[in-house]
């Protein structure tokens, strides 16, 4: 076995110390003493290295080294969402003493934190649920971690009232001082880190819907008074929502340190720590609560009708925790994963639209804004989460970005994304779709026979407009959208929430309460392999459903060839609003169909990979059905399916089908 250069002296130093902790230089000396005074006498004087190596081994020296070192060999997993594979398997040391951790490039200057969750229990929801038969399809859980800027993910389990979930994760514990990252944090560094790790329980059932089980922050910070440098803690999982104060589940974890603590802390330091981090945020809540009281009957003293506004200050998240929505929005940076922000809007536009599910009727909206990370794991949310998603991102790129909250054309509340230009200029951008609408306000004192711009985008009334640092609320004597004058400078038309006020509680590391950013992840989809299996699987729906209505199918392979330029070039429109490569498609068509033959095409767009559910939403359409069933003479039948991968596994999925077929006069 090989052992690259760079791990050499990792190696060796984890060696040393395995050979320190054996005592071994004493047992060898001692071994030295035996073998000189008894296999050699006194007169004795030469004693070669052979002589010494074979009295090792007589005595299980070299057996008792051997069995404490070994090495395994293995394959990478996807432990780690979005960190990419290595290009061939690596040499990993494995440390017996921790249980089975496999520690892959570990570097020992620095100090890491094993989480290891042992199962799971008293998920009652699932009580009745009986044990899936080997390859039954089965509901599944998923367990996501996210700790300070490091993401995994489990492998999925069946749903249980015990679910097997046993999975270790390896978190790097690292200083946050210019200089001071490459050092090893001590007991008293790690004691100011109040970071939690973020456990989100994700439910997978059968047809790939998910739902959030449930979003804990765990406080890890008591392994620093554990005398045996591990701790064990029974974690319970609330529900989410209307039922935040339902107990889910619970799950049983074990923390332990790597290196261990020289010096451990005592329990009450680490209690004295926590409380008063609580009372420091809770001092600076209520601090910011009153100051927004005061702020809000100022903006009713203005004019009595702002009561009807919609002004939004706190939001709900999905644990029940009210907190105020400018602290909904971060500065996010997508690294290399996303290039401008046309191509961010899309990305957040590939996350499925779902309102917040309510238990019971009445219509009612269950306020639900998630936490990023929440809304990142269940890969769907309601338009809250989607436009506090865009606007950080559009903040990453550079821009001036604001979530606007109003209503939309037929009267509903809705919250969508704001730019403003350099020059002035006002872009709306619908994160659910993501279409952009130039906004030219209306000018209400104008004459009458004076041209005024048309209203462009769908959205009616706006009640305020805010982002990580600043909250607006409208108080222009109309909150229609069509004649708002978005001049946040002018204090006649926008009234403003004091930013250092803003600042205490929604500035990063402000409060202990508020959620650390999570980093986007890669998607881990193979494009190719992805577009080929959903297109296989596609002929075969079209073949079978021809069959059941007695007709042959014969397809063109040059002809479905074909139809990729059509889809990259819808894929790269809805990117980028510029419509390319249509004439050479056009092109390309006339030469395969010849003379007298007709072609017919559709294309159709799905945020899903589920290619039984994707052909039935294609045959409601008469189109597609059409070109599905076509009869007459020569039909050659094609499909092309693109699968275009995002960050988070986001999938825009093209299908085109196609049919060329003799037309008979």
């Amino acid at each position: 076995m090989s052992v690259p250069p760079e791990r050499d002296s990792e190696l060796r130093q984890i060696i040393h110390s395995h050979l320190v902790k054996m005592d071994i230089h004493g047992r060898i000396r001692e071994v030295l003493a035996e073998t000189v005074k008894d296999d050699h006498g006194p007169g004795h004087q030469t004693l070669t290295e052979e002589d010494f190596l074979h009295a090792l081994q007589r005595r299980g020296i070299i057996d008792d080294v051997m069995k404490e070192l070994y090495f395994a060999k293995e394959m990478p997993t996807d432990t780690e969402k979005g960190s990419p594979p290595p290009s061939k398997p690596d040499a990993h040391f494995v440390h017996k003493d921790l249980t089975q951790l496999k520690k892959t490039n570990i570097d020992p200057t620095r100090r890491y934190l094993y989480l290891q969750v042992v199962g799971g229990k008293a998920f009652l929801e699932h009580l009745q649920e009986p044990d899936p038969l080997p390859g039954q399809v089965c509901s599944t859980f998923t367990l996501f971690l996210h700790f300070r800027n490091q993401r995994f993910h489990s492998k999925p389990v069946p749903c249980a009232c015990e679910p097997d979930l046993q999975e270790g994760f390896l978190l790097e514990i690292h200083r946050d001082h210019i200089g001071e990252g490459s050092k090893m944090a001590d007991a008293t560094t790690m004691l100011s880190i109040c970071d939690p790790v973020h456990l989100v329980l994700i439910k997978t059932d059968t047809s790939n819907e998910t739902t959030l089980v449930s979003s804990y922050f765990l406080d890890w910070r008591t392994v620093l008074s554990s005398p045996n440098r591990k701790t064990c803690v029974a974690v319970e999982l609330m529900g989410v929502g209307s039922e935040c104060k339902v107990p889910a589940g619970v799950l049983n974890v074990s923390l332990e340190l790597y290196p261990p603590l020289t010096e451990t802390l005592s329990s009450d330091i680490i209690t004295t720590q926590q409380s008063l981090e609580r009372q420091k945020t809770a001092e600076k809540e209520r601090l910011f609560l009153v100051y927004a009281k005061q702020w809000w009957r100022e903006f009713l003293e203005i004019r009595p009708s702002h009561q009807s506004k919609m002004v939004k200050i706190f939001a709900q998240d999905e644990n029940g925790v009210n907190r105020p929505v400018c602290s909904y929005v971060r500065v996010l940076r997508a690294g290399r994963l996303l290039e401008s922000p046309r191509q961010a809007a899309r990305f957040v536009s590939l996350l499925a639209h779902e309102k917040a599910p309510v238990v019971g009727g009445g219509g009612g909206k269950q306020e639900q804004w998630c936490t990023l990370m929440a809304f990142l794991c269940r890969g769907k949310g309601d338009c809250e989460d989607h436009a506090t998603l865009l606007c950080s991102l559009l903040l990453g790129f550079g821009l001036d970005a604001y979530v606007c909250v109003g209503t939309k054309a037929k009267g509903g509340p809705h919250t969508w994304v704001m730019t403003r230009g350099t020059d002035g200029s006002i872009t709306f951008w619908e994160s659910l779709t993501a279409h952009r609408y130039l906004h030219q306000a209306i000018d209400p004192d104008a004459p009458p026979l004076a041209p005024q711009p048309k209203p462009s985008s769908p959205y009616r009334t706006v009640g305020c407009v805010f982002n990580h640092q600043t909250f607006l609320a409208n108080c222009q004597p109309s909150d229609a959208v069509e004649l708002c004058v978005f001049d946040f400078q002018n204090q006649s038309r926008w009234k403003a929430m004091s930013e250092e006020a803003l600042k205490s509680v929604c500035a990063p590391g402000s409060t202990t309460s508020l959620p650390p950013l999570p980093p986007l992840c890669a998607p881990s989809l193979e494009p190719a392999a992805a577009s080929n299996q959903l297109e296989l699987e596609m002929r075969f729906l079209v073949s079978e459903h021809r069959k059941d209505m007695e007709l042959t199918t014969v397809w063109d392979d040059h002809l479905s060839y074909l139809l990729s330029s059509a889809l990259s070039a819808y894929e790269l429109e809805r990117c980028t609003g510029v419509s390319c490569g249509n004439e050479e498609f056009q092109d390309a068509v006339r030469r395969a169909v010849p003379d007298g033959h007709t072609f017919k095409g559709f294309p159709i767009h799905f945020l899903h990979r589920n290619a039984r559910r994707a052909f039935t939403t294609c045959l409601r359409s008469p189109f597609c059905e059409e070109i599905v069933c076509c009869r007459g003479d020569h039909v050659r039948l094609a499909v092309r399916v693109r699968v275009f991968p995002y960050p988070e596994n986001a999938c825009a999925v093209w299908i085109m089908f196609a049919c060329k077929y003799r037309s008979v006069l």
